[in-house]
């Protein structure tokens, strides 16, 4: 699926459908270049999780958790990480009771979960504000999280 969005609230409000759909055992890998919006596209996923902490990027602390939400939210910045993901127990993420988020996350090669929803955030040459997102889902979960998403933007319209 590809999607236009125009400025930041358009990034916030399809983030915020993404968060309110999500299921326990979900996960989102987002790629992009630095500044492409994942931290923000992740602002507003905890939104749709009822979460109203402060979201923050985790690229120093690999993971942060928030619990306090619909769906506990794992949010995760692999960019530092190299060749040491076998140590942080990703699985127990992966497959467990909330919504993995990964920053970076096709820079763990093996180590991707087995079902994902692949989330590309491109910038706009000419339009500073605009992104094009691709979204890919791999696995047969990731492919019913992509449903729920499109009928959730389609009763919005």
């Amino acid at each position: 699926m590809d999607v236009t969005i125009n400025n930041p609230k358009e990034m916030e409000s399809l983030a915020t459908i993404i968060g309110l759909v999500a299921n326990s055992g979900d996960n989102i890998i987002l790629s992009g270049e630095l500044g492409a919006g994942k931290t923000t596209m992740t602002k507003g996923i905890a939104l749709g999780l009822d979460i109203d902490q402060m979201i923050k990027s985790p690229t120093y602390t690999i993971i942060r958790e928030y619990q306090q939400g619909r769906l506990p939210l794992y949010h995760m910045d692999v960019y530092r990480v190299e060749n040491n993901a076998d140590d942080l127990g990703l699985d127990e993420y992966f497959e467990g009771d909330g919504l993995s988020v990964v920053e970076w996350g096709k820079l763990l090669g093996e180590f991707l979960p087995m079902d994902y929803l692949d989330i590309t955030i491109a910038k706009d040459t000419e339009n500073m504000e605009k992104r094009k997102l691709l979204i890919q889902p791999f696995g047969t979960r990731s492919e019913q999280f992509l449903r729920r998403i499109q009928q959730k933007m389609e009763e919005q319209i």
